[in-house]
């Protein structure tokens, strides 16, 4: 494991990426509703990146020729963007990144479209924003990485959801995607998983179904992964950066 701890430097870069990532998503979700097509949320997210003077760090994957990840309902994640509309009642994930000044920051979050869930897909959303909520709390310095996963664990499991393992968060700075792993599970003993160290700045994911702990590929979509029982997923996430003294929430 490479593990890249940043400099107080890299880490106010990182922070600046950040705040112009948060002003991207802050004008799209003001943009996003019903009819729109996620094509439609792909080509503004990436004319807004540009006025914040960054790159779409998503088009740096190998491959991936999309600014954000759209996935709707049971999608999971990785779903690039179509000519396929938003309905009244969809949830859809915007997961977006942005490469500025060298550093990459990442961001997700799960809305419903058009007007206000019911009861029970508001409970699984809000069960979502909580556990990362909680993952972030454990995030600090002088803890380990098994107390952030262990925090999505037991929201995520208490609420009686399921956690797609398969799927992780991770380290991020330099390249998108960077050791370690973020797991959403207790993978094994937090004793024996890495000490936080003050440096460390990754991207922690909730990524969850209200059915399954199983995933398939989209049949005829080489990115999107689904839901095996076309159960609803979400997927909440922020980059943060370790400090010696605070956790700083970038996104």
């Amino acid at each position: 494991m490479n593990i890249d701890l940043k400099t107080k430097e890299e880490i106010r870069i990182m922070q600046e990426g950040g705040l112009r990532l948060k002003r991207v998503v802050a004008a799209l979700l003001k943009k996003i509703d019903v009819g729109n097509t996620t094509k439609e949320i792909d080509n503004l997210a990436s004319e807004l990146i540009k006025k914040q003077r960054g790159e779409p760090s998503f088009k740096k994957v190998k491959d991936y020729f999309w600014t954000t990840c759209l996935p709707i309902n049971n999608q999971v994640v990785h779903t690039p963007p179509s000519d396929r509309k938003l309905k009244q009642g969809d949830v859809l994930t915007l997961d977006i990144g942005m490469y500025f000044k060298g550093y990459h920051t990442d961001f997700a979050t799960t809305l419903f479209i058009g007007g206000n869930p019911d009861d029970k897909i508001n409970h699984f959303l809000e069960t979502g924003k909580r556990a990362l909520n909680k993952a972030i709390v454990a995030a600090k310095s002088g803890n380990r990485l098994g107390q952030i996963s262990a925090a999505i664990e037991k929201e995520i499991y208490g609420q009686g959801f399921f956690i797609l393992k398969e799927l992780t968060g991770h380290g991020i700075g330099k390249t998108l995607h960077e050791d370690p792993y973020i797991f959403g599970y207790k993978e094994k003993p937090i004793n024996k998983t890495l000490l936080i160290r003050s440096g460390l700045t990754i991207a922690i994911e909730v990524i969850y179904s209200m059915g399954t702990e199983e995933i398939v590929y989209e049949k005829e979509n080489d990115w999107s992964i689904m839901t095996q029982d076309g159960s609803l997923s979400a997927c909440f996430e922020h980059t943060v950066a370790i400090t010696e003294d605070k956790t700083l929430i970038l996104t």
